[in-house]
């Protein structure tokens, strides 16, 4: 019996081997997701009325898309010149903004406006910086209609009118230089009636304290030489914190993209002041002005620091609340502009 069982179970093995294996089941491809497309009316944000409408647009699409649709429909409004509301009473929508993500149905409706003639953020930081520069060499050149007849094309006796001209102009080439080869500028445009406001401030205020400073009648600071030598080590010593603090800055961020990441201090010690503040650029630009206000100790010098200090301190403030914001892990050691105070 032993035997007879061994051989049965020997044929059932060899009948089991003998059946095809089953093949696995082809898996069916997947139905292709239906795209909900959008519709887009864009109205006047003042009369109301309808300006464009587009049919399908992708839900992927930018606000920066479809102002580029309709740039092709209106080519007078440039993308940069337009602005696009979901309520005429709420800001502008950002350019990156998606359009499956805003608070719409299938219909959205934006209402724009024209934000005017525009201009390149680079274009007006090369305006702020050329102006003072040629302004200051008119007055220490001392051109006709400036002065006196008789002081007409002189040069001044004192050596710290000439090395305050040295420093400023080393100061405004520096920030062509850096607008040109270091800055990644990621603002868009400006209205071209603001440059007006903004050259204004920088060339008036160029203008009022190279009058003075190269006034034949100019006296030198108070306490000579040691006065002038300390304004001049603060200025240089700021000037190349200033540069390395935008080096940091511009190596923090790659081009064309638009990840924000936390400036962190280097190897480079005039960096280290990033433990402490959250825009150093604007410290050492303070430090800078502060160091020409004691080498000339010119009135009107320290009144365009002390006016541009509340200025920096009002976009520092502004610049460490955005951190603070877009960064749970912000360091809580740093102040906005200065340490430990503001």
């Amino acid at each position: 019996m032993d035997i007879l069982a061994l051989e049965a179970k020997n044929a059932n093995v060899a009948d089991a081997e003998k059946k095809p294996t089953p093949k696995p089941k082809a898996k069916q491809p997947k139905k292709a997701k239906r795209i909900v497309y959008f519709e887009v009316e864009i109205l006047d944000l003042k009369t109301k009325e309808k300006l464009l409408l587009l049919d399908k647009v992708e839900p992927t699409a930018t606000v920066l898309d479809i102002k580029a649709l309709f740039h092709k429909s209106y080519p007078k409004w440039y993308p940069a010149r337009q602005s696009l509301r979901l309520d005429p009473k709420t800001k502008s929508l950002r350019d990156e903004e998606v359009l499956q993500t805003l608070p719409v149905g299938t219909t959205a409706s934006f209402y724009f406006s024209d934000l005017g003639p525009q201009l390149t953020w680079g274009t007006v930081f090369l305006a702020e910086s050329v102006g003072p520069l040629v302004l200051y060499l008119m007055f220490y050149f001392r051109l006709p209609f400036i002065y006196s007849p008789k002081y007409d094309f002189t040069s001044s006796k004192h050596w710290v009118v000439h090395l305050a001209c040295m420093c400023h102009s080393f100061h405004y080439i520096k920030r062509i230089l850096e607008t040109l080869f270091v800055h990644r500028i990621s603002h868009g445009t400006m209205p071209l009636r603001n440059i007006f406001k903004n050259c204004g401030y920088y060339w008036c205020s160029a203008a009022w304290m190279a009058y003075y400073i190269n006034h034949p009648l100019y006296t030198t600071p108070l306490y000579g030489q040691q006065q002038v030598n300390a304004g001049l080590y603060i200025f240089l010593f700021c000037q190349v914190g200033n540069f390395s603090i935008h080096v940091v800055l511009r190596n923090l961020k790659q081009p064309g993209s638009k990840v924000k990441k936390i400036p962190y201090p280097t190897r480079n010690p005039f960096t280290w002041i990033f433990w402490l503040v959250s825009c150093p650029n604007y410290t050492y630009e303070l430090g800078s002005w502060i160091g020409f206000t004691v080498m000339t100790q010119c009135v009107p010098v320290a009144l365009f620091t002390l006016v541009a200090f509340i200025q920096m301190t009002v976009w520092a403030k502004g610049k460490h609340r955005s951190y603070l914001k877009e960064f749970r892990d912000y360091p809580t050691l740093r102040s906005s502009i200065l340490p430990f105070i503001v």
